[in-house]
């Protein structure tokens, strides 16, 4: 009985493994049928979302547009303020900087004009004191 059972087991291995091989590598029909196949879902799905849309009616539309427009206006007119404070901010620091920087410069050209008198005057006295002589 062993016997037959072995090989009972074996003739549905060898049954099994020729089922195996003779059925096609995939069970998938080929690119061209489901792409299509998958098109036609998109565009039922498709169809089923836009029946369960709600549109609005124009009263509804209408009070929206006047409050995006009204939030737009708003938030233009506060951003041009913060935009002019800082450009007279920026302007006012230039200011400074530039009077500072002036200040500095007259100071300089003060010291300059020193300079140059006492070199001036040194070859004069020079001068006097050899004519002196």
């Amino acid at each position: 009985m062993a016997k037959n059972e072995k090989s009972a087991a074996a003739e549905k291995i060898a049954a099994a493994e020729k089922v195996k091989a003779k059925k096609p590598k995939s069970d998938k029909p080929n690119i061209f049928v489901r792409a299509w196949k998958a098109i036609v879902r998109f565009f039922k799905d498709l169809r089923g979302e836009t029946k369960k849309i709600v549109w609005p009616d124009g009263k509804t539309v209408l009070k929206s547009t006047g409050v995006v427009l009204a939030v737009v206006v708003v938030f233009t007119v506060v951003i041009w303020l913060i935009d002019l404070g800082l450009s007279k901010s920026i302007d006012l620091v230039s200011d400074l900087a530039r009077n500072a920087n002036d200040t500095t410069a007259v100071s300089e050209i003060a010291d300059e004009n020193t300079v140059s008198e006492n070199i001036e005057i040194a070859p004069t006295e020079a001068a006097a004191e050899t004519a002196a002589e």
